[in-house]
């Protein structure tokens, strides 16, 4: 077998030892951040923390979840992320299904289609976006963040793909069987694509979770800032007035960051492992024999 071969053996352990050295090179920034959040004001602030906390404390993780900003931020970002992945999703695969039919059974698919991807191709711009979501009463809502963005062609052109090779006569069972479109994609195409669903999904959550600048142009109320938004003003722009002076004034802000940067990570990092298995594990289609 060409799997107990010398070459094949030393490509495996060379394969094996670079794939490691990367998925380390990418967990030590993160096991960084968490060490300084973990250790005290002086040697966070001196740069002495590198793989082990000094000092050990949680008094950082306290005074984040003590932040009453902090906190709200934190559940706008799980509205957004929940109720836009859902409306996205809703709105991307039944758009898939139906630009998936041939022109013959959906009249001016040709035109549809081209109407989409010349919106991924070109946008209205950020001041007539701004000017919509004003028009529409939808500033500082949770709705301008998420309708903007609802519809991303990318995700539609993937999924249309993926419908495209489920095979037709599983379709055209359902339709002897007495099934409409809607049934047929609610019971044949969903199950089946739920690998390309899934990857689907966590591309969308991950654009909701780390999206910032919409947030920054569309909500004008500190407490109706998604995470994203919040940690730009504080990491980026320095802007600690969002703390309680009182809470923070013994504290580094090293710490401070390194424990917000590590919580706004830490749910994404959780859900990933959830959705893994449908990246490396397809649904065979055997239910039809040629």
């Amino acid at each position: 077998m060409y799997h107990k071969t010398l070459p094949y053996r030393l490509f495996t352990v060379f394969n094996n030892a670079l794939l490691g050295l990367i998925a380390i090179g990418c967990l030590l920034p993160m096991f960084h951040l968490l060490m300084v959040s973990l250790s005290s004001t002086a040697p966070a602030n001196a740069g002495l923390v590198t793989f082990w906390p000094k000092g050990f404390t949680l008094e950082a993780y306290s005074k984040t979840f003590g932040n009453a900003n902090f906190l709200s931020s934190l559940w706008v970002s799980v509205k957004r992320t929940v109720f836009g992945t859902g409306l996205a999703l809703l709105v991307n695969t039944a758009a898939a299904y139906a630009l998936s039919k041939d022109a013959r059974i959906f009249r001016g698919r040709t035109v549809y289609m081209w109407y989409f991807v010349f919106t991924m191709l070109f946008t209205g711009g950020l001041v007539p976006g701004y000017v919509l979501i004003l028009k529409l009463g939808l500033m500082n809502t949770l709705l301008a963040l998420i309708l903007p963005g609802l519809v991303t062609v990318y995700n539609v052109i993937l999924l249309l793909n993926f419908f495209r090779n489920v095979p037709k006569d599983l379709e055209e069972a359902a339709f002897i069987d007495g099934a409409g479109y809607l049934r047929s994609f609610v019971a044949i195409y969903l199950p089946i694509s739920l690998p390309a669903i899934a990857t689907i999904s966590l591309f969308t959550m991950v654009g909701h979770w780390n999206a910032y600048f919409d947030g920054l142009i569309y909500i004008k109320e500190s407490e109706n800032l998604p995470l994203a938004s919040f940690m730009q003003t504080i990491i980026v722009q320095a802007d600690m007035t969002k703390f309680d002076p009182a809470m923070v004034a013994n504290m580094s802000q090293r710490t401070i960051r390194a424990s917000q940067i590590f919580i706004g990570a830490l749910p994404i990092l959780i859900v990933y492992p959830f959705l893994q298995r449908y990246f490396v594990k397809g649904i065979s289609i055997g239910g039809v024999k040629e």
